[in-house]
């Protein structure tokens, strides 16, 4: 079935980076879009990045823009997510997801905190 496992998240202080990945199992990773969203307590699900399937055409939220950058692998199956100058507001549940002939898939997601 498919699968999206996300990791590299953590504790980091505002100004650094973290890179995030996400590994995709159980079905032909190349046709489709890969997002990444994020939650965040009380608030509601903000879609961060989405990624073409070959990787030419990306698009991010302005809260991220200029500090985000997505990129994917087709023949590991992987896709990530480079962070930069963090903030504590970046504070979430990073989540890779992905749309399957109308069908959301989400991975469980990796937390991101941003605090000193």
């Amino acid at each position: 079935q498919v699968q999206l496992v996300e990791s590299g998240g953590g504790l980091v202080q505002p100004g650094g980076s973290l890179r995030l990945s996400c590994a995709a199992s159980g079905f032909t990773f190349g046709p489709y879009t890969m997002g990444w969203c994020r939650q965040a307590p009380g608030k509601e699900r903000e879609l961060v990045a989405t990624i073409s399937t070959t990787g030419d055409v990306t698009n991010y939220a302005d809260s991220v823009k200029g500090r985000f950058t997505t990129s994917r692998d087709n023949a590991r199956k992987t896709v990530a997510l480079q962070m930069n100058s963090l903030k504590p507001e970046d504070t979430a549940l990073y989540v890779c997801n992905t749309r399957i002939f109308g069908r959301d898939y989400w991975g469980q997601g990796t937390q991101v905190t941003v605090s000193s």
